[in-house]
């Protein structure tokens, strides 16, 4: 998935803002690194470097990001998990690679407890999508059509194990809707089959699919979201429109080795806080599609264990097992 826009141009926009704290303080002694466990450019990317400005304002440190990817984002959190818990190696995780990851590839060498949980950072909505040539109009309507036109529909994802995968098979293991997976290496590949019909349906992040929603070319019938939002605010929820109890939340957010301080991580959780209430920040996140979300390190801790529980669920009844 990528964002549509200059992240160092909003970079320099966003900058500015006065460090919080002066060189008296014992952290951070050295420059910050920001681990992003996939390629520049994408949303992780993106979010991370605009977090990092302002957080190398605040604390007067150089942050770097730095990106190591490979293996659905585990290569990266990996190297984090192994990194010396001083508070200057940081991850910007994501639902994948904190709560999905243990269910999906066996071999994993990182646990969950691997980490000490920052904040989240952002959010970002996922939307039902359809190519116009299936009727369906909502989250019922698709499931009614799936089943009396058995074999019929395939649906896309950015590859196995990829929340826009699971989330498809939540959806199934809910409904019963017959629809057959198709996987891709990304999303801009599986969106191009999309629109030319040769799947007909995908759950993907907003931003991603947002131009071609705008411009007709496809078709929006639900949002993984409990209520509708700002960027489609006439298409309902799909807990509303036939799928009681149905969300998908996709979340990104900033981690440390475990046994990092709990004074650095307190002091990082605040700033983060700060950080994420400027509106410039908001709106530039918000412009996009993401929407800013601070959480407390327990808040965040909760959040991961709870998906982690949820998406085992969905990984274990779809038989989803990667090497």
């Amino acid at each position: 998935m990528k964002f549509a826009f200059n992240a160092l141009a909003s970079i320099a926009i966003l900058g500015g803002v006065s460090p919080a704290w002066g060189a008296r303080d014992n952290w951070p002694a050295a420059p910050i690194r920001i681990v992003v466990p996939f390629a520049a450019g994408g949303a992780t990317d993106i979010l991370a470097r605009v977090v990092g400005a302002q957080l190398q304002q605040r604390l007067g440190q150089s942050v770097v990001v730095e990106n190591q990817t490979g293996a659905g984002g585990t290569i990266g959190a990996a190297a984090v998990a192994k990194s010396k818990p001083d508070g200057h190696t940081l991850l910007l995780g994501t639902v994948a690679t904190q709560s999905i990851s243990k269910s999906v590839y066996p071999s994993l060498s990182y646990k969950p407890t691997d980490f000490a949980p920052i904040s989240t950072v952002a959010t970002v909505p996922m939307v039902l999508t359809l190519h116009p040539s299936v009727p369906a109009t909502d989250a019922k309507s698709l499931v009614e059509y799936s089943k009396k036109n058995p074999g019929t529909l395939d649906y896309g994802s950015s590859g196995n194990g990829a929340i826009t995968h699971l989330a498809v098979e939540l959806f199934k293991s809910m409904t019963g809707a017959d629809m057959a997976h198709v996987p891709y290496r990304g999303s801009a590949p599986a969106v191009a089959d999309l629109l030319a019909g040769r799947i007909k349906v995908m759950i993907d992040h907003a931003p991603t699919v947002l131009p071609h929603i705008e411009s007709g070319k496809l078709k929006a019938i639900g949002v993984a979201d409990p209520k509708p939002i700002q960027q489609l605010p006439n298409v309902p929820a799909i807990a509303a429109s036939g799928v009681p109890g149905y969300e998908v939340t996709s979340w990104f957010g900033l981690l440390a080795p475990a046994g990092t301080p709990d004074a650095v991580i307190d002091k990082l959780n605040k700033e983060l806080k700060e950080v994420l209430a400027s509106p410039q920040v908001q709106k530039t996140l918000t412009e996009q599609g993401a929407l800013a979300k601070h959480t407390s390190p327990d808040e965040f801790g909760k959040m991961i264990d709870a998906d982690m529980a949820k998406w085992g669920k969905v990984v274990k009844d779809a038989n989803v097992t990667l090497q």
